[in-house]
């Protein structure tokens, strides 16, 4: 049990569980039909994605301080009721059932879902490596 932070896109691990996109846009030329089967994701959650400006900020990330501002924004936008409620569910969730949250980029340090992660665990979330 737990959740497992992940690539969407990427083979799933044995007992992952539901598959979470935290994404802004589904993945591009896959049918709806197909995104559950092609290792995307069973369930979309955009709410837990950056807001489009925001995400442009993310992607032109070069350095630690502009890393350092995208997380504070970041942070700041899961805060907001609609956000911070499903982080609480989620956190709570984590302790019945495995659960996976991810995003398409390829490295987590430099991506929203090391924020994600890092919130999981404040609010006492059970997280698998």
């Amino acid at each position: 049990m737990g959740i497992r932070i992940v690539q969407l896109g990427t083979p799933r691990s044995p007992g992952e569980g539901l598959r979470l996109g935290t994404v802004r846009r589904p993945p591009r030329g896959v049918p709806k039909s197909e995104f559950a089967s092609r290792d995307f994701y069973d369930t979309w959650l955009p709410n837990l994605a950056p807001s489009a400006e925001l995400m442009a900020l993310g992607q032109a990330v070069q350095d630690q301080k502009s890393w350092n501002t995208f997380q504070r924004k970041f942070t700041a936008e899961m805060k907001q009721p609609d956000a911070s409620h499903v982080l609480d569910l989620l956190a709570a969730m984590s302790h019945q059932t495995s659960l996976a949250l991810g995003c398409y980029c390829e490295n987590e340090a430099r991506c929203h879902r090391s924020v994600l992660r890092e919130l999981l665990a404040a609010r006492g979330a059970r997280l698998d490596d």
